[in-house]
């Protein structure tokens, strides 16, 4: 497997326990998975991969979105702020700054 371009990992909440006990997941970031891989299939986009994580341990800015490798946080990111992501990948930007985590 090629390393992809852009991995988007959203956060999951889930803890080492097992249970989702953080913002993200209350803030329907599974949908929100289910969301990006479809605009990544139907924008037909190349070297986009869309995965879930464990918790991110920064549930006041969930839902969060990770773009590996660039190191890009987003915060808030709802069905909009995600297509601001996927057109920045798309128009070569890779970043949309409305929604950036401060490094």
């Amino acid at each position: 497997m090629q390393t992809p371009a852009h991995h988007l990992f959203v956060c999951g909440s889930f803890r080492a326990n097992g249970s989702p006990a953080g913002a993200c997941a209350k803030k329907e970031s599974l949908a929100l998975v289910q969301y990006l891989q479809g605009e990544v299939d139907d924008r037909g986009l190349e070297g986009v991969v869309v995965s879930m994580t464990g918790c991110l341990n920064c549930c006041v800015n969930g839902p969060v979105v990770i773009d590996y490798p660039s190191g890009h946080w987003y915060r808030g990111v709802t069905e909009d702020v995600a297509d601001e992501i996927l057109d920045a990948i798309e128009e070569g930007d890779g970043v949309a700054t409305a929604h950036l985590i401060p490094a």
